[in-house]
């Protein structure tokens, strides 16, 4: 005679659905909290300086980093604001020089402490030199 734990071991394994979402359930909760400390010390590297390029850096060489994203941090020098357009500029200095940042959000103010995300671009490059410089801001954080 046949015990119900051999039917139940030789039947068709239709019973894997809420095992697999048990363990999708485990496995989840058990990434989170990994994966939510990982965004929140991603996000304070830039506040001790990790992965934070240097002015100077940028400056030297240009056509390296035309294009890409990079983090800035710094003082703010001066702010200039055109009233015909939306688009304002100020210059963030670091502790290796100077860089004009372009935003088309409120500017921050004159010697506020600023860290920035953006793209590095130049008007022109022309043998290895860059004319117009800047760093097209996608983020700011004031907290540094």
């Amino acid at each position: 005679m046949t015990n119900a734990r051999d039917l139940w071991e030789a039947a068709p394994v239709q019973r894997t659905g809420l095992d697999e979402r048990a363990a999708m359930t485990t496995s989840l909760c058990s990434t989170l909290p990994a994966l939510v400390a990982a965004l929140a010390l991603a996000a304070g590297c830039a506040q001790v300086g990790i992965g934070v390029t240097n002015v100077a850096d940028i400056k030297r060489s240009p056509a390296s980093y035309e294009g890409k994203e990079v983090v800035i941090k710094g003082t703010v020098r001066e702010v200039t604001k055109l009233p015909i357009v939306e688009l304002k500029s100020y210059v963030l200095a670091d502790s290796s020089g100077e860089m004009t940042v372009t935003t088309k959000a409120a500017a921050p103010a004159k010697g506020e402490k600023v860290i920035v995300r953006g793209d590095v671009a130049s008007a022109a490059i022309v043998g290895g030199h860059s004319f117009g410089l800047h760093v097209g801001e996608r983020e700011r954080s004031s907290s540094f």
